[in-house]
């Protein structure tokens, strides 16, 4: 097997700044519903309050996060369904970084916690993700219209979803 050029491991306290930067990136955070010029404590603190149940997975290159991925277990009724938020840093785009993501957090959701249902959003205009989503599995449920405002104009986003053995 050939070196990736990239690791995954869980996400420490420690990325934090590696994080801010990543959601700086104007790529990434078309990409999300994140807004400029957020402030880097306040994501610190976020990041500091995530759930301990929460899968939290990076990628890492020559000691920097470049990737994060996160699977939200949910609760009660919903105990079987998870959530999934991904997003690589813009430089390292093209690299397999989000397959790779994808990959660790879908062997976490069926291997480990038993999800029978994985769940996102995704801009209807991220061909690159859609893509991702599509080659796991994933099948679009539905079309939520003029779902956020991003760059001057209101957007269509897609809910997805994988099913396991249901």
């Amino acid at each position: 097997m050939t070196d990736p050029g990239f690791t995954l491991r869980a996400m420490r306290p420690e990325d934090w700044p590696d994080i801010v930067e990543m959601q700086a990136q104007p790529r990434y955070r078309w990409g999300t519903l994140q807004t400029p010029f957020r402030s880097p404590d306040a994501i610190r603190k976020q990041l500091e309050a995530i759930p301990p149940d929460e899968v939290q997975i990076v990628a890492v290159v020559e000691g920097r996060a470049v990737g994060r991925a996160q699977l939200q277990p949910g609760k009660g009724r919903r105990a079987h369904a998870g959530y999934i938020i991904m997003g690589v840093h813009d430089d390292f785009h093209g690299r397999g970084i989000g397959s790779a993501l994808m990959a660790a957090l879908i062997d976490s959701a069926d291997n480990w916690l038993d999800l029978k249902r994985l769940e996102l959003g995704v801009w209807t205009d991220n061909e690159p993700a859609i893509a991702i989503y599509k080659k796991f599995g994933f099948e679009i449920e539905g079309r939520e219209r003029a779902y956020a405002y991003r760059d001057g104009e209101y957007v269509d986003g897609y809910v997805m979803a994988r099913l396991r053995g249901l």
